[in-house]
């Protein structure tokens, strides 16, 4: 996987949840500042915690050679699942976030982050 394609997909995976944020009416920073108080930090620290974890899920699903959109869709709802209810679980404001929206997010990172399929 290359530089970009990381980058795309840490990038564009917050979408879902921000737009949500917006027609809704919520703070489109809140999912980042729940990120960073992983940490004890805030949005800055939360833009960290981001960019790692996708570098991560990016490492894991390239050693692990999932490709196209439905691997990438299937990853992404994986990765959901160990991140926002298993680990998020214990973080009072990881807990707070709509789900539908942080789902899609997970799923839009995988999809982008496996990109179009075997080359």
């Amino acid at each position: 996987m290359s530089f970009r394609r990381f980058v795309l997909a840490a990038v564009l995976s917050g979408v879902p949840s921000t737009v949500h944020a917006l027609v809704t009416g919520d703070d489109p920073l809140r999912a980042t500042r729940a990120a960073g108080s992983l940490v004890g930090g805030g949005a800055g620290a939360g833009v960290v915690v981001h960019l790692a974890v996708s570098a991560w899920w990016v490492f894991v699903l390239r050693r692990l050679r999932v490709r196209g959109v439905v691997g990438g869709a299937v990853a992404g709802v994986l990765i959901a699942a160990l991140d926002l209810e298993v680990i998020g679980r214990g973080n009072a404001q990881m807990r707070a976030l709509p789900r539908v929206p942080q789902w899609l997010d997970h799923v839009v990172f995988g999809v982008l982050a496996a990109g179009r399929g075997r080359r």
